[in-house]
């Protein structure tokens, strides 16, 4: 069994704390109208190889961040997804895994079972039928609904996006049978325009998109090794780690222009999960808001602005 040590007290380097992990652009869903990573069964797991990520870990450690969050496509179709899962708990680094949850492995609900890890899924209608259309994968509502009481039923730590993607969608009614089932995270947010949501072939991402909270106290690293701001905010590139360092982009004066280019709409209503977990900023009445709460099988994960409950 992977041996998980105590996190040692660190500073963050530029405050980054929470670092998304786009390991991957390969998903067995095919969520043709709003994947942001425009991902799907055909695409490949980047330039990035397992010792790249590996390095990746252990300097993310090095410099202050707490938690790291696998993403994808769908992360653990990846061929070293435990082993990324298992290195950086040795790392003293908490986890959360971004899952489809469409199909779970043994070895895999052993993994999500380990202290320190959690799971964040998408989910889209009480209806199998609608939900099997946004994902494009007949049966994934069943088996996605499957895993969720399975991992609620192990005690694992969950987090439930639900995302409306269009008007007379069954939202509200999957948001009230999570509950029922006992998923204590869960919100809905509306789909945002990115990737497969841009509406328009010409149509640029813009940073109206992002929730306000991209690069404040987190950033991600994409499949090719790009690092950005959140996984939403890919179209805002900081730096590559092939060509250096996660510490020299964070460091870097573009790094500085890129997090100052995004608003921050601290106070804007529409705020997601796990704001209750996080103490508002003096002065505020409301907490911070979540960049990536949108969701989508793809894995724009609930991510947390602070450090996830265990």
């Amino acid at each position: 069994m992977t041996a998980v040590l105590k996190p040692p007290a660190r500073t963050a380097l530029g405050g980054v704390t929470f670092l998304e992990l786009e390991i991957t652009s390969r998903c067995q869903l095919t969520c043709a109208s709003h994947c942001y990573a425009e991902a799907g069964p055909t695409k490949g797991h980047g330039s990035m190889t397992g010792a790249d990520w590996h390095a990746l870990i252990d300097e993310a450690a090095a410099i202050g961040v707490t938690t790291v969050q696998f993403i994808g496509g769908e992360p653990t179709l990846h061929p070293d997804f435990a082993a990324l899962v298992g290195h950086a708990l040795e790392a003293g680094l908490r986890v959360q895994v971004y899952s489809n949850l469409y199909r779970v492995r043994a070895e895999h609900w052993a993994l999500f079972s380990l202290p320190q890890v959690s799971l964040a899924t998408s989910y889209y209608s009480d209806d199998p039928a609608e939900h099997d259309a946004i994902t494009g994968r007949k049966g994934s509502h069943d088996s996605t609904r499957a895993n969720i009481v399975e991992a609620l039923h192990s005690g694992i730590p969950l987090k439930v996006g639900i995302i409306h993607m269009r008007d007379g969608q069954r939202s509200q009614e999957a948001l009230v049978e999570m509950k029922v089932l006992g998923v204590d995270q869960v919100s809905i947010d509306n789909v945002r325009a990115v990737g497969n949501a841009a509406k328009g072939p010409s149509l640029l991402p813009s940073t109206s998109e992002l929730c306000g909270r991209c690069a404040d106290g987190k950033a991600a690293v994409l499949p090719d090794g790009t690092v950005a701001p959140c996984v939403l905010g890919r179209f805002l590139p900081a730096g590559d780690i092939r060509n250096g360092s996660l510490r020299q982009v964070l460091e870097s004066s573009t790094w500085e222009q890129v997090a100052a280019s995004i608003p921050r709409p601290y106070g804007r209503a529409g705020c997601t999960p796990d704001e209750d977990s996080c103490m508002p900023s003096p002065g505020k009445t409301i907490t911070a808001c979540k960049p990536n709460s949108d969701g989508s099988d793809c894995a724009p994960a609930e991510t947390p602005a602070c450090l996830p409950k265990y």
